[in-house]
């Protein structure tokens, strides 16, 4: 970790299991037991907290950092009835949103982000955590005109997890969380003056399997991303691992 929370030094960098400093976004694999279904996430903001912490795409090592606007540290501000975010919110590392890609259904391109993801258990994270999870299901949020997938899981060490296996279980057994969650996501810019965002499929949250198509076709973009040497070379992306 380097710098002091809420400053613009402020990075944190995840360690390699071998020691020395892994790259968040590259060295991190994405399946930790593809077999099994359970994934590698990275908590960027842990649950009730504000700061819009985020991994930095062009930096080396890809630590993660607080987002700047227009010069200023960005924290996301409470929408009532909600404190900060309601989940612990993260990425999958090895995956890539691509911004050059029109998806058939949602019909807007990626965001040119890692994959976002909302880990509903009830342990509240860290900042840099690497959490083993499984997935449940994914929400197509259309933010300013790009398509920015969140997907829905769960910490696979959580009381409920071996009660929590696709989407309808999140409602029977945390009624309430999904409707939360597309709320938050639909109303959270607008103290900062921005629109309402929307959602494609009218809101609805897809099931595991569409969820886990959506997971791996990131994955081949960002592998699409790696070997391409044009966009590989630029100042938008730091493949440092």
């Amino acid at each position: 970790m380097i710098g002091a929370a809420n400053t613009l030094e402020h990075r944190v960098y995840v360690e390699a299991p071998q020691g020395g400093i892994a790259s968040s976004w590259h060295d991190i694999p994405l399946f930790a037991d593809q077999n099994a279904g359970i994934l590698n996430m990275i908590v960027e903001v842990p649950r009730w907290t504000n700061a819009k912490m985020e991994i930095s795409k062009e930096e080396p090592f890809n630590p993660i950092k607080q987002d700047i606007k227009k010069g200023k540290l960005r924290f996301v501000r409470n929408c009532f009835p909600h404190h900060g975010y309601i989940w612990n919110y993260g990425a999958f590392p090895q995956t890539w949103e691509d911004p050059q890609v029109m998806h058939a259904e949602t019909k807007a391109k990626g965001d040119n982000d890692p994959l976002d993801v909302c880990e509903i258990g009830e342990q509240v994270g860290y900042v840099g955590q690497i959490k083993q999870v499984k997935v449940l299901g994914i929400m197509a949020l259309l933010d300013e005109g790009e398509t920015d997938w969140k997907v829905l899981v769960v910490d696979i060490n959580d009381p409920l997890a071996s009660k929590l296996n696709d989407i309808e279980d999140v409602e029977r057994h945390l009624p309430g969380l999904i409707r939360a969650t597309n709320e938050w996501f639909r109303i959270y810019k607008i103290p900062d003056g921005k629109p309402e965002n929307v959602f494609a499929f009218s809101g609805e949250a897809k099931n595991k399997k569409y969820a886990t198509e959506i997971i791996h076709e990131c994955h081949e973009a960002w592998r699409r991303l790696l070997s391409n040497d044009t966009l590989a070379n630029t100042p938008s992306y730091s493949l440092s691992t």
